[in-house]
């Protein structure tokens, strides 16, 4: 296990499904608090750990959007985005393709452009000093409606060269994707890429909605689509890439033991799974933390390992070009792992 945990830690890698609100650590949280005279109904960051016991998604998300109410000034973001910056960087990240939620903070009086600057400034300066490349999706929160969804995507026009897609998140049982699929025509129809979180706990129909309504070009979880032989047989013939999050799937009671997670049976049916931490504050371990763990639970090999990695800039947003030189940096690291 120890040349496993040697492997994944050092090779090159990139981060596909990562919810920036979802890397405000409990430290930081109190911090910006203070900083905003802000009152939290924690008093310490200990308390705050103690809250993150979730039977389910619509648990993690109320507190999720709790914590985030500490979020306020373009400072702000730049921290939060700073601090997961740095975390990848030291993780031997070297791409990572970065969702967040606009309608969280407008909806709260905070503006569209002090998002995307405190954001955009950290992205940036990481590009710039920790040589960390990145993509931008925002994504529309689907407990709202979708004339909600296609006010954020007016508000995002004026940054349209900053944003390379939109997604779908928040709740998903009982928000089917056919809710958005106007938006999402809309969306694609002005150059967006297009993702969805889909069977995450929502049945293998949402997965086939996000293909079929919403042309999705990755399907974010994906996890229920294993219920459908014939859904899984389509999505690996299209090779499309599903952005799965193990520790996050445990901590919401998606899988009940890590040791029945389907991540190695989506490899064995030739699906394009990729690991990630989705909100790693909250779910206890960033991207390596989530390969440990599944790799530990499942008994994956560095061979496996080896291929969730390559799948991160298979199924990435990189130009072809540069897509083609991460898969150059695991290769020539794997020939080279003693």
């Amino acid at each position: 296990m120890q040349s496993l945990k040697a492997f994944v830690e050092s090779v090159p890698k990139a981060e596909l499904h990562l919810h920036i609100e979802g890397s405000l650590e409990p430290e930081l949280m109190m911090r910006l608090a203070g900083r905003n005279g802000i009152e939290l109904p924690y008093r310490s960051v200990e308390q705050i750990k103690k809250a993150y016991n979730f039977s389910n998604l619509q648990d993690f998300l109320d507190i999720y959007y709790q914590g985030m109410s500490v979020l306020r000034t373009e400072q702000d973001f730049y921290d939060l985005t700073w601090a997961y910056l740095e975390k990848v960087k030291s993780q031997n990240v070297t791409h990572v393709e970065i969702f967040f939620d606009p309608q969280g903070h407008t909806e709260r009086g905070v503006s569209f452009g002090t998002v995307m600057a405190g954001i955009t400034k950290a992205l940036d300066d990481s590009a710039a000093r920790l040589s960390v490349s990145h993509r931008l999706i925002m994504c529309f929160l689907r407990h709202l409606s979708e004339e909600a969804a296609f006010e954020t995507l007016e508000h995002a026009m004026p940054y349209r060269d900053r944003i390379v897609g939109v997604g779908l998140d928040s709740s998903e049982v009982g928000h089917p994707p056919s809710k958005f699929e106007r938006v999402f025509e809309k969306a694609r129809s002005l150059g967006f890429r297009a993702v969805a979180h889909a069977g995450e706990e929502g049945p293998p129909e949402y997965v086939r909605e996000a293909l079929d309504l919403l042309k999705i070009e990755r399907i974010d979880h994906g996890n229920r689509a294993m219920e459908d032989g014939e859904l899984v047989a389509r999505i690996a013939a299209s090779q499309m890439a599903l952005t799965v999050c193990p520790l996050s799937n445990f901590r919401l009671c998606v899988v009940d033991d890590l040791s029945r997670h389907p991540l190695p049976e989506m490899m064995a049916a030739g699906l394009r799974a990729t690991v990630n931490s989705d909100d790693p504050s909250y779910f206890g371990g960033y991207v390596n933390e989530n390969f440990l763990a599944v790799a530990e639970a499942r008994d994956l090999s560095i061979s496996d390992i080896k291929t969730l990695v390559l799948n991160s800039y298979l199924g990435s947003f990189l130009s072809d070009h540069d897509k083609a030189e991460g898969l150059a940096k695991v290769e020539s690291f794997a020939a080279s792992f003693d």
